[in-house]
Parts: C-alpha cells; sequence; structure tokens
C-alpha cells in the first residue's frame, strides 16, 4: 500500500506545480512567443509611405530597446494616409494576421484598430486627448488593452497662443476651425477660449461638418489674424490652413514641425519621430508580458518650437530675437 500511494502523490505534486506555474504567467501578462519566432507588430500609419518619421522612430525605439528587427520582431506597416475609411479597411486587414500588438499612429487608426481588434493590445501614438475621444477611461488607469502617449494638443494649445501673440504683438482675433465631429479639437477650442482673455484675444471657434463649410470659414481670416489648426486631419482641414500660409494669406499656428517644414508660419507640439520612440518602450513592455492597463498614457516627453523665417517674411512678420533664440528649427525656406 504504501508504494502504490507514493506515485500518485508525486504526480499530485507535479501537477500542482504545473498549474501554479500557469496562473503566474498568465497573471503577468506574458506573451507566447513561439521558439525562435519573432514577435509581430502591427503598425497602422496614418502617412501616404510607411517610411514616415513617426514609423522611423518606432523602429528605432524598438531597436533600442534591444529587439532585432528579422530576428527578433517583424513589421507589419500599413498606411490609410488619414483616410477614415481606409483606415477601418486596413485595420479589419491586420487584425486577421493577429499580431502580437498594433501600434495605431493617429487617432483614426487608433479607433479603427479598437474596434477591428478588441483582443490584440494597442498602443497609439499622435493622439490629441485619449480620454476624451474614448481611447481610454482615464491616463492614469486606461483600461481594457489600449494605452500609448498623447501628444498633449489641448494641454499646450495656451502655449500656441502665446506664441501667436509675441509674433504679432497687435494681434486680437485667433480663428479656430475645425471638424463638429473632433472631440479632440473641440476640447483644444474650450483651453483656447479659457486662455483668451489673459491675452487679449478674441478666439473664434468655429465647428463645421463638411468641407466647404470649412473653407468658407477660412476665407473670412486675414493677414492681421492667426489660424489654430485642428488637432487631427479630419476634413482636410490643416492642408487648407497650410495653403493660406503658402499664399501669404493669413499665418498660423500647428500642433507638429512636419507642418513648418512644409511651409506653415510656426509650431510648437510634440516630435513626431521621437514620440514614437518613446511609445516603443511601451511596446516591448507589452511584448514582456506587461498588460496595457496597468500602463499609464504618457504625454510626449519632447517638445520643439518651429519657425518657417520664409513664410513670416511673406506675411511681413519678423521673428522676434527672444523666439529665434528659444527654437528648436528654424525652417529657411520650403520642404528642407
Amino acid at each position: 500500500m504504501t508504494s502504490r500511494m507514493r506515485f500518485p502523490l508525486r504526480s499530485s505534486c507535479a501537477f500542482a506545480a504545473l498549474l501554479l506555474i500557469g496562473v503566474v504567467l498568465e497573471s503577468s501578462g506574458a506573451t507566447a512567443q513561439p521558439q525562435g519566432q519573432p514577435y509581430r507588430i502591427g503598425v497602422m500609419n496614418n502617412a501616404f509611405v510607411p517610411g514616415s518619421p513617426p514609423v522611423m522612430g518606432l523602429r528605432a525605439g524598438i531597436k533600442a530597446e534591444g529587439l532585432e528587427e528579422g530576428r527578433d520582431v517583424r513589421f507589419d506597416v500599413r498606411s490609410t494616409g488619414s483616410d477614415e475609411k481606409r483606415a477601418a479597411l486596413l485595420a479589419a486587414g491586420l487584425a486577421k494576421e493577429n499580431p502580437d500588438v498594433i501600434v495605431a499612429i493617429g487617432e483614426n487608426e487608433a479607433r479603427a484598430a479598437k474596434a477591428a481588434a478588441p483582443q490584440i493590445p494597442i498602443v497609439f501614438t499622435q493622439v490629441a486627448d485619449p480620454v476624451a475621444v474614448g481611447l481610454v477611461a482615464s491616463v492614469a488607469r486606461p483600461g481594457g488593452l489600449l494605452t500609448g502617449v498623447s501628444n498633449l494638443f489641448t494641454e499646450l494649445v495656451p502655449k500656441r497662443l502665446e506664441m501667436a501673440k509675441e509674433l504679432m504683438p497687435n494681434l486680437r482675433r485667433v480663428l479656430f476651425v475645425y471638424d463638429a465631429q473632433d472631440a479632440a479639437s473641440a476640447a483644444g477650442a474650450r483651453k483656447a477660449q479659457e486662455t483668451a482673455p489673459s491675452l487679449k484675444l478674441n478666439v473664434v471657434v468655429r465647428p463645421v461638418r463638411t468641407q466647404e463649410e470649412a473653407v468658407r470659414e477660412l476665407k473670412t481670416a486675414s493677414s492681421r489674424d492667426v489660424l489654430l489648426a485642428p488637432a487631427t486631419l479630419n476634413l482636410n482641414i490643416v492642408e487648407l490652413i497650410l495653403n493660406l500660409n503658402l499664399y501669404a494669406v493669413a499665418p498660423a499656428i500647428f500642433a507638429s514641425s512636419f507642418w513648418v517644414q512644409a511651409g506653415g508660419v510656426a509650431s510648437y507640439g510634440s516630435d513626431y519621430y521621437a514620440e514614437n520612440v518613446q511609445a516603443a518602450r511601451l511596446v516591448v513592455r507589452i511584448l514582456r508580458g506587461a498588460r496595457p492597463a496597468d500602463l499609464p498614457v504618457e504625454g510626449a516627453n519632447k517638445l520643439e518650437l518651429a519657425l518657417n523665417r520664409k513664410t513670416l517674411q511673406a506675411l511681413g512678420v519678423t521673428i522676434p530675437t527672444a523666439l529665434a533664440v528659444r527654437a528648436d528649427r528654424v525652417f529657411e525656406g520650403i520642404g528642407e
């Protein structure tokens, strides 16, 4: 009897140990990776080309974390061109490939990924206000399977208005045209109106529902006004504003130096490349077992002030010395 009882006891202990290991792995959120197989990172890219600065930043960030492309990770980049319908289509296709994590660059891309891949961890970037747009429950406790890096659009609106006033001391009117369905820009508009009295500015807010409405409102601007670019690329409003800069109709303040390099007057906001280097750390933590719900949303940790001297000169504006000294980038022309 004694000898027959010892074997079942050993089996029970071994089985219990295996169960314990399984519980520990599950609670840690560890990602199961087939031996010798690289992790798969799906990328929803809001640019037109896969080699955009955000994607390059992501690749550099992943490498800096010690993961080599080809050996440790494999990227599947899908470029949406910031088209909402295309984003939904590409997200559905990406979800079928079942990547280990999806990086969504842009608000529309993050929403599309969340809808198409509810069981896959998602790290977003270039999102102005992830709480306002419904991506996460809160910044500190995202909940669910999403976390990421916010570009702090709303928080930086006062700084953009201060910069506009510094460029044009006699400025009185700021025009903010944005898509009425863009919750992030709506939050930015409220922040602008809260800030306006202290700067003695009149912030005129114009939510629109069509591109035709946007054009009509933007046509009311003159070289004495400043346009505040919205948080998203909806209705092509940012490009419409850029054209007003290129034709020296009205100066505008953007959220990214990308638009200043293309001919915009000035910007203050997140560096797209650095923002995605930062997000790469979150991606790697998830690949190594962390749960997105336990990773607070981060604010972009590298901000830059950019000016375009040629566009400002065309509008008859001289860059104040104090502002030029603080600028991280001063473009002497267009497309540098």
